[in-house]
């Protein structure tokens, strides 16, 4: 597989401004016809291209994720392991509730 900085596949743009995503990038997208799909613009200039998320998904959270995405690998010497005392840490607060990711929210948390 090609490393982000290689390209591996190309299209060329119609008069019209359109091109057809390659077959390769397709198939890694998971890409299906009448799918989104997003561009992303790094501090560097280079885009990314990647499924656009569900419209239902929350929109500050895609944003987010696509900030620590871009800043990973712009910066790929600041991935650190999770330490196991953190990891103990957040199983002490939160090993011990019970969430229904399905049940519907009450008044007081929306």
């Amino acid at each position: 597989m090609a490393t982000p900085s290689t390209p591996c596949s190309e299209s060329t743009l119609t008069d019209r401004y359109q091109t057809t995503v390659p077959d390769p990038i397709r198939k890694v997208l998971g890409l299906n016809k009448r799918d989104r799909i997003s561009y992303t613009i790094g501090p560097d200039g280079q885009v990314t291209i990647s499924r656009a998320e569900d419209e239902n998904n929350d929109p500050l959270l895609g944003q987010f994720l696509n900030f620590l995405a871009t800043d990973i690998q712009a910066n790929p010497q600041h991935v650190r392991q999770v330490s196991s005392d953190l990891v103990g840490r957040i199983r002490s607060l939160v090993g011990n509730i019970d969430l229904d990711l399905d049940a519907p929210m009450t008044a007081e948390d929306e």
